[in-house]
């Protein structure tokens, strides 16, 4: 499955990263050279119509941020938020050398959904900094 995603990466790309909608995530893995760029598209019901990505890396990095796309598709951002590291490494059978890879998909998630979030609403950060 590794090998598949690898040679056959899905939404691989860019989405606007100025439109309100689209949350950005950008993360790397000093250690190991790994950076994944993650994107998110959610519509006006809180749904992620849609994902894309960008990864510098070996082929389990690629294909842990291809399976992510995936997987984040038509999910709510709560329910992307519960995509774990684990489930991702277990679907490619990532061995143990490699687990990194998948955690960094699972950061890039996050990091790509906490953006959106603050594009929402850019005075909450304001506000829970005041409190």
């Amino acid at each position: 499955q590794v090998v598949d995603h690898y040679e056959n990466p899905r939404n691989v790309g860019s989405l606007d990263r100025n439109a309100k909608n689209v949350g950005t995530g950008l993360v790397g893995a000093p250690a190991c050279g790994d950076v994944m760029k993650l994107q998110v598209e959610v519509d006006e019901n809180g749904k992620i119509v849609d994902a894309r990505f960008k990864t510098f890396g070996c082929g389990s990095a690629i294909a842990s941020s291809s399976l992510a796309t995936e997987w984040v598709k038509g999910k709510t951002v709560d329910e992307a938020l519960q995509i774990k590291n684990t489930d991702i490494a277990k679907e490619l059978c990532l061995p143990p050398v490699k687990l990194h890879c998948s955690m960094l998909a699972e950061d890039a998630i996050k990091a790509a959904l906490a953006d959106y979030k603050l594009k929402q609403d850019p005075n909450k950060e304001e506000s829970e900094k005041k409190a």
